[in-house]
């Protein structure tokens, strides 16, 4: 058997092109069926043509979940998490047209929970010298910048957590660090800071990421209850009939949490 070979795909029979190939542990896929698969989906390598065929079947049947699918909330940027309360199902996707996409329907007994993760980097700023040399500060001055990764695990077949920047790249705070410090049990507890540049951005992610990690944990506690002939309680219920204020140690518009107190940097209010 020659190293150039003809291949065809093991599920549609088409002829596969070259460097089209999407290897199988046992067989062979061309990118076309590769694109049918889900986006999360990650072990194509290590999966039988059963596995694959499964999934196949599986996506194709999804398409009438998307197609039933009524976004009643909606928490994200690009990326966004989109929510059926009537259903009790939800996705997470930044495509435009839903069909087309075909995102994953699932339902909300298949959410296990959401992580928080905040990427600090900082670049130290340099100033010129009398001989036109770049010399550091004293002490040393940095400009920092942050990045939000949102992860919510799933219980599903195929894929086991779905992950998305949740600022869609960097976001830059100046020389003011916001010096976050993370609580898996209740999300992003920030410290006061003075913040600038884009510090309105940073808080603006923060509250998403706490929204919607909020919407999760109420998925978990709610999966199965109430009755499918009753109508189930908004998920932002609770958030709705709070005031909302600005923080005056971090400026953060923001609703008091249960000790009157700041979301994002924990002030009192």
């Amino acid at each position: 058997m020659g190293l150039f070979e003809k291949k065809y795909c093991d599920f549609c029979g088409e002829k596969i092109g070259l460097l089209g190939n999407r290897k199988l542990e046992d067989g062979n896929m061309c990118k076309n069926c590769a694109a049918k698969l889900s986006p999360w989906f990650n072990e194509r390598r290590h999966s039988t043509k059963a596995d694959i065929q499964a999934q196949l079947e599986y996506r194709e049947q999804n398409k009438s979940l998307v197609a039933a699918f009524n976004a009643t909330t909606t928490l994200g940027n690009e990326t966004r998490l989109l929510i059926d309360e009537g259903a009790r199902k939800f996705m997470v996707t930044r495509a435009k047209d839903l069909q087309s996409a075909n995102p994953d329907v699932l339902d909300f007994s298949q959410a296990v929970g959401c992580d928080l993760d905040i990427q600090e980097d900082k670049t130290e700023l340099k100033q010129e010298d009398s001989n036109g040399n770049s010399t550091s500060y004293n002490p040393p001055r940095y400009e920092y910048s942050y990045s939000f990764e949102v992860t919510i695990r799933v219980s599903s077949p195929y894929f086991d957590e779905m992950s998305f920047d949740l600022s869609n790249g960097y976001i830059t705070t100046g020389e003011s660090p916001m010096n976050p410090s993370m609580q898996q049990t209740s999300g992003w507890n920030l410290h006061s800071s003075d913040g600038g540049y884009e510090a309105n951005k940073y808080f603006e992610c923060v509250k998403i990421g706490n929204e919607i990690k909020n919407a999760i944990e109420r998925m978990k506690s709610t999966a199965g209850s109430p009755a499918a002939n009753e109508s189930p309680a908004p998920l932002q219920q609770a958030e709705a009939v709070k005031e909302e204020k600005t923080c005056p140690s971090c400026g953060a518009k923001t609703f008091p949490n249960q000790n009157g107190c700041c979301e994002y940097c924990g002030s009192a209010l």
